[in-house]
């Protein structure tokens, strides 16, 4: 006898199998594919450690980001130098290393806690990984919705300035911009809106024009992929039912077509987050980020790289954090795009 002829499926299991399924929305469907993928539950929780650890870094960083021990330069932990057999201790042969327990992860040049600076460092790249996908989406959404909805010489215009946009290097053209708004902003007269963007951009340690950097090109790639979508629904039934009947053009476009884009939308600019993190981190290696004393990973990195044979701990921490983040979001990203896939409803 069969394990169905032993336990027969009756009716109303099948009606309550079925409520269930007609029941569950599009997005309960992804969440609940989404928490199947180990990869991307992993990834997640990984970007909200970190995010708890940059709103608590007040409270959980020993020491602030700046300041500074002088006598305490360039030293390291015990488990430091075990981890690092090139870290010879002062007091054994070729010893070098000055062993304080004090710092978890040792004190940078200047004397600076690197793990103080680690967790406020995550503030910097973390920000940038949210505020990056905003600007990019507040931007190329509306350029992508007008230029796909209204065709003709609209989208051909729409377009044509976005291929301007994408003639220059993305990096190259944020460092162009970034040294005009750096240079160009360095003495501004006191009461002018130069002036005023100075005095932000000093107040938030240099991000103000990093946001403005990265937003200013991230936006081409959404706009181009929200017109794709947008010209491939505008002529659904469904779209042009709500056209026949009168339905204003603002409604049609942000009751029916902005909603069946956002899935390709975020997964886009979820892919896209390691990229605007890694624009950050090379800003600041090069110096064109935050300001001092503002830790980044990046000019942590930049910082440690000179000393990288002697004090591999000042490059490696600050490189490992950035590395795992990154992957984060990749992961996350990942696992959201199998989870809004259309196809994959349904499935196990």
């Amino acid at each position: 006898m069969t394990a169905i002829e032993k336990n027969p499926i009756t009716l109303g299991q099948v009606t309550a199998l079925n409520d269930r399924r007609k029941g569950e929305s599009l997005w309960a469907d992804a969440m609940r594919r989404l928490f199947r993928n180990k990869l991307a539950v992993v990834g997640l929780v990984i970007i909200l450690i970190n995010i708890g650890l940059a709103i608590l870094a007040p409270v959980i960083a020993p020491y602030s980001f700046k300041e500074q021990n002088r006598a305490a330069a360039n030293s390291a932990p015990q488990w430091v130098t075990q981890l690092f057999p090139n870290m010879k201790p002062i007091g054994v042969e070729g010893g070098y290393i000055r062993v304080n327990n004090d710092y978890v992860m040792g004190a940078d040049a200047v004397g600076r806690d690197i793990f103080s600076r680690l967790l406020y460092g995550a503030r910097v790249s973390l920000v940038v990984a949210f505020i990056g996908p905003l600007m990019s989406i507040i931007v190329g959404m509306i350029v992508g919705l007008v230029a796909g909805y209204a065709g003709g010489w609209v989208d051909n215009l729409l377009m044509r300035f976005v291929d301007i946009f994408y003639a220059f290097p993305t990096l190259l053209f944020i460092i162009l911009l970034m040294t005009f708004f750096r240079l160009g902003l360095s003495d501004p007269v006191p009461g002018t809106f130069g002036a005023f963007m100075a005095d932000i951009d000093d107040s938030t340690g240099g991000m103000i024009f990093i946001f403005i950097g990265i937003g200013l090109t991230s936006w081409m790639q959404m706009a181009r992929l929200i017109r794709g979508q947008v010209l491939s629904i505008r002529e659904k039934e469904y779209v042009e039912a709500a056209r026949s009947i009168g339905t204003p053009t603002r409604k049609i476009m942000l009751s029916h077509i902005l909603p069946n884009v956002l899935g390709p939308v975020i997964i886009a600019e979820t892919l896209s987050i390691p990229t605007y993190i890694s624009y950050e981190a090379f800003l600041s290696f090069i110096g064109l980020g935050v300001k001092v004393p503002t830790p980044s990973w990046g000019s942590m990195i930049s910082e440690g790289a000179e000393r990288i044979s002697s004090y591999p701990n000042q490059a490696l921490f600050p490189a490992l954090a950035l590395f795992f983040v990154m992957f984060a979001f990749n992961f996350l990203g990942d696992g959201l795009r199998d989870a809004l896939d259309p196809r994959m409803r349904g499935a196990d």
